[in-house]
């Protein structure tokens, strides 16, 4: 399957994975897709748009986001996941750090688990053993409704590095195999505003890691606060950020705008033929 998800003609190709908040409270979108209709439009809207991998994300992970039951994840996420996998072919991402949400997202066919906790969650790292989907392990400093009081590190990229070190060991422990795995340094995750454009120059340095990257920095406050701009503003500085994502090896990219980043990559790669 990973073969099948990331394979790739170039670091300028990377897949496209579109964000679909189910939730009342999202930063960008908050409860613009929350009714079952709109987002099935949503995901069809995306599909046409040339979008890879849909990301499905039932509980708010904003800075200050309080979270969301077991029951009411589910509720939000497994019946639209159902339908997704009934009406189309696309690859779908949960974005779930519950257990119980993994369990049932699996045996529905989700084809990643992408989890901000990195599997630390009880019962977690049991389920995905079980499986034989990819899972995205992200780095987080602190939890999301703290994250951003006081993010510090010795080194930002050593230390996000080493957490990565750590966790693939306990997850190749626990039976999920290394292959598996994708890693998300998390920006804005417990992440000053210069820690993050550093992770985004120099995330090429997870490379000797031999795992697939994933970026997502579409719309975060690291380009509002840069430019001074409201999250339905950020446009350009969304798609510069993919654009450099891509140039720094990222395999996946997690982005709101679809239509959008997939020309841009595509400019991209036709300029990156000639070089």
């Amino acid at each position: 399957m990973m073969q099948q998800i990331f394979k790739a003609e170039s670091f300028a190709k990377p897949q496209v994975m579109g964000i679909l908040n189910v939730t009342p409270d999202s930063f960008s979108d908050g409860g613009k897709f929350a009714t079952f209709d709109k987002a099935l439009a949503q995901v069809e809207q995306m599909i046409n748009d040339g979008v890879d991998i849909i990301d499905i994300g039932g509980e708010s992970t904003r800075p200050g986001a309080v979270e969301v039951s077991e029951a009411d994840e589910l509720t939000r996420v497994i019946p639209l996941l159902k339908a997704i996998k009934a009406k189309f072919t696309i690859k779908v991402s949960i974005d779930t750090s519950k257990a119980e949400v993994m369990t049932q997202a699996i045996a529905h066919g989700a084809d990643i688990i992408n989890d901000v906790r990195a599997l630390q969650n009880e019962g977690c790292l049991a389920v995905l053993a079980q499986s034989n989907v990819p899972v995205c392990l992200m780095h987080m400093q602190g939890l999301p409704r703290s994250m951003q009081e006081n993010p510090h590190y010795d080194e930002v990229i050593g230390d996000i590095k080493q957490f990565f070190i750590e966790r693939i060991k306990v997850c190749v422990q626990a039976g999920i195999k290394r292959e598996r795995l994708i890693l998300d340094p998390g920006f804005g995750f417990g992440k000053t505003l210069e820690q993050n454009y550093q992770l985004l120059a120099q995330l090429h340095q997870f490379g000797d890691l031999g795992l697939p990257l994933l970026s997502g920095t579409s719309r975060k406050s690291m380009i509002g606060d840069l430019l001074a701009r409201n999250v339905d503003e950020r446009l350009a500085g969304s798609l510069t950020t993919a654009i450099i994502a891509a140039q720094q090896n990222a395999s996946i990219i997690r982005v709101h705008d679809v239509k959008e980043t997939v020309d841009a990559l595509k400019v991209l790669a036709m300029t990156v033929k000639y070089q």
